[in-house]
């Protein structure tokens, strides 16, 4: 039972635009101005939309995206910004040569929204984006524990009970695909999510990560009610009881999205 911004490219922009000025960009100003002259780099960037506060202070953006169609969009939902140079969208792959030689050491910030939770080889991912930060540049993270009730993305699933079936996603593989085969979900559908499983990132295994890779945490924030919520749901964001937030592991199951930057 996909939800309207599943399938409405204009209001997934939207919320994008909204969820970013009032949460990601306020969050990462804790701990890095943002202003005129800033270089910002979105991986996974999607439609664009979470960019577009930073380009509106000046700042030079880059989104890149492994979808082709979905970096068509942020070409056309952003057209005016990207025809006078304050953005720029490519389908690119950041581990290629000449997308690494041009933006060495370029940005003050990036960001990855929704996107660590899909990308292979962690360990080897996150240390490998200092050599696309400045000196001093800051990493921004959002994602949803593997833990938490909907940790799978099953709530992109078609069929209703699967779309709200929470937790199920950490039943072993088998178990996990023969139910989402039972209940009619397409081969694609069925492929997304189990990518997902295969890539799936706790609180606990991203905080060793980012200490193995030399990087700090600089600021940090688990929310009880993730604040992209309030799109898809109808609910307020909530922050983390702060007890909660301290027990490692049991965190995963109750927190459904972490805030971090590093640097």
């Amino acid at each position: 039972m996909a939800l309207k911004q599943h399938k409405d490219d204009q209001v997934r922009f939207d919320q994008q635009v909204d969820n970013s000025q009032a949460y990601v960009l306020p969050f990462i100003e804790n701990t890095k101005t943002i202003a005129h002259g800033s270089n910002i780099l979105e991986i996974g960037c999607g439609e664009g939309g979470v960019l577009l506060p930073f380009a509106e202070k000046g700042c030079f953006c880059v989104g890149v995206d492994l979808e082709k169609k979905r970096i068509d969009l942020a070409n056309g939902f952003l057209e005016k910004e990207v025809a006078v140079g304050k953005m720029e969208f490519m389908c690119k792959n950041i581990y290629d040569d000449d997308f690494v030689e041009r933006f060495k050491g370029f940005f003050d910030v990036i960001i990855l929204k929704d996107v660590i939770e899909h990308v292979y080889e962690q360990e080897k991912f996150i240390p490998f984006l200092r050599k696309l930060l400045k000196t001093d540049g800051q990493i921004f993270f959002g994602f949803p524990p593997w833990y938490m009730p909907f940790g799978g993305h099953q709530q992109l699933c078609q069929k209703k009970i699967t779309s709200v079936l929470p937790y199920y996603h950490i039943l072993p593989r088998f178990i996990y695909k023969g139910i989402l085969k039972m209940a009619g979900e397409t081969p694609d559908m069925i492929r997304e999510l189990l990518q997902i499983k295969d890539t799936q990132i706790t609180i606990e295994r991203f905080e060793r990560i980012v200490k193995k890779s030399g990087f700090k945490i600089l600021c940090k924030q688990h929310y009880l009610i993730n604040p992209i919520y309030k799109y898809k749901f109808g609910l307020q964001p909530r922050k983390q009881i702060g007890l909660i937030s301290a027990i490692p592991y049991v965190r995963d199951f109750l927190t459904t999205c972490v805030y971090y930057t590093i640097g």
